[in-house]
């Protein structure tokens, strides 16, 4: 019997993460592949199939256009296959004189340079548009609850102590940015470990200047998530009372959305900086996994929680995909730029090089990131 609840309980956690991460997936991967399938047949390019996932159709249907719209049962992506693909990576295309003349003009390769590289881009571009979308919609609807960035606690032999806060300090600025609440402080610092950073407090009506250098810590959430982040050592006892919550206009909201999309973005590069100079450790890298599992732990906290979170992985597909690797939309364009510096495309052999450089890499990658989940996985 307690092997029988055991499986049984399992099983309900397994589901629990498995819904609120398609759901967050097929948003991503369906906005992303629409992006190219828009622009694609804005610029006269037949699409032979718009699929959400790879391997056998589950269920589909053919537009007026002579798309296939289909839903596959491995969802772990999606791809939109034009007229003279050789296979749904887009990693080769049909010669042209195995088309006939109707195909050739409504063939891929057939287009433009600039059409071409429109067609790629628009995937990325569409995931940013996605994700800002998301932000404005959350900041206008939901709104930002805040606190003010007032010290209460200052941790006992912490950096904060060393730096000279006190309990009633109210940060005002740090490098100069100006800090409306206390989470936009706890942002910056957590970004900061082993950073000098500058602070200006308001302490009893007076400006004080305060230099503190936050601590690389390892701290671990609600979920028992664990990560590692700046820490100066200061507690905010908020009352109820203390807390706001302010829904924006949609201008402003918007404004905030683009800020917050810059933020994942360098936030996301600064910490591969981080490690490829070996300042931080690659265990954070996380596969489908560890999205799965997060999305299930972003559900409980609700609806919005969990849009919030599609929007932050939209961000990063939009980035990952613009990296110049073979097999991404990035490794594309990178060939596109150098057929625009040559006047002509490269070689099929050495494009063809690089795309198995190209899928080796991400299959190492996804190897990598997969086996990070599996040791940090929680249940």
């Amino acid at each position: 019997m307690e092997t029988i609840l055991k499986l049984s309980a399992f099983g309900d956690t397994v589901l629990s993460y498995l819904l609120p991460f398609l759901f967050v997936l097929t948003i991503v991967v369906f906005f992303h592949e629409l992006g190219h399938f828009l622009v694609a047949r804005w610029c006269g390019v037949a699409v032979k199939t718009f699929s959400i996932g790879f391997g056998p159709e589950i269920v589909g249907f053919n537009d007026r256009h002579g798309t296939r719209w289909r839903l596959s049962w491995i969802p772990l992506g999606g791809y939109v296959k034009f007229i003279d693909d050789e296979n749904a990576a887009s990693a080769g295309q049909r010669p042209l004189e195995a088309l006939s003349e109707e195909e050739r003009k409504t063939s891929f390769q057939g287009k433009s340079l600039g059409a071409r590289a429109a067609i790629v881009a628009a995937g990325p571009i569409a995931n940013f548009v996605l994700a800002i979308v998301i932000f404005t919609a959350i900041f206008t609807f939901f709104g930002e609850r805040s606190t003010a960035a007032k010290v209460d606690i200052v941790n006992p032999g912490s950096a904060a102590e060393r730096a000279g806060f006190k309990p009633g300090d109210l940060v005002v600025k740090i490098d100069g940015t100006t800090i409306e609440n206390f989470g936009q402080m706890q942002r910056i610092v957590g970004m900061s470990p082993n950073q000098q950073l500058h602070f200006e407090v308001e302490r009893e009506g007076k400006p004080v200047e305060l230099t503190a250098t936050p601590e690389l810590k390892e701290i671990t959430d609600n979920f028992g998530n664990t990560m590692r982040i700046g820490l100066l050592g200061i507690q905010r006892s908020a009352s109820p009372d203390d807390w706001t919550l302010k829904r924006h206009d949609p201008l402003t909201a918007f404004v905030m959305a683009v800020k917050e999309c810059y933020f994942v973005i360098s936030r996301s590069l600064g910490y591969l900086y981080d490690v490829i100079t070996g300042r931080e450790a690659a265990d954070q890298l996380g596969g489908p996994i560890r999205i799965a599992q997060v999305s299930g732990q972003v559900a409980t906290a609700g609806f919005f929680a969990l849009l919030n979170l599609a929007a932050i992985i939209s961000v990063s597909i939009g980035l990952i995909n613009l990296f110049p690797i073979p097999m991404l939309d990035g490794g594309h364009l990178l060939f596109y730029g150098i057929e625009a510096v040559r006047g002509k495309p490269l070689s099929e052999n050495i494009q063809e090089i690089g795309f198995r450089i190209g899928l080796a890499f991400v299959l190492m990658l996804m190897i990598f990131a997969t086996w990070n989940d599996l040791i940090h996985l929680k249940f």
